[in-house]
């Protein structure tokens, strides 16, 4: 009895678990900071040549 007591003490102290949790938690906050600024300069980039191919389609013949 006294070894699944020991066994439950061990467990209840162990931090394994928690660092895991929290590099989980840093890892969805980096993709979704990843995310949000791929989607900001994908716009920024469709607006550049949008307005790139109109600056150009008139000088075309």
């Amino acid at each position: 009895m006294t070894r699944i007591r020991a066994l439950i003490q061990d467990f209840g102290a162990s931090e394994s678990g928690a660092t895991a949790v929290e590099y989980g938690l840093i890892a969805g906050v980096i993709s979704f900071a990843v995310v949000a600024a791929s989607t900001q300069i994908g716009q920024s980039l469709a607006g550049f040549f949008t307005t790139l191919s109109t600056a150009i389609a008139p000088a075309s013949p």
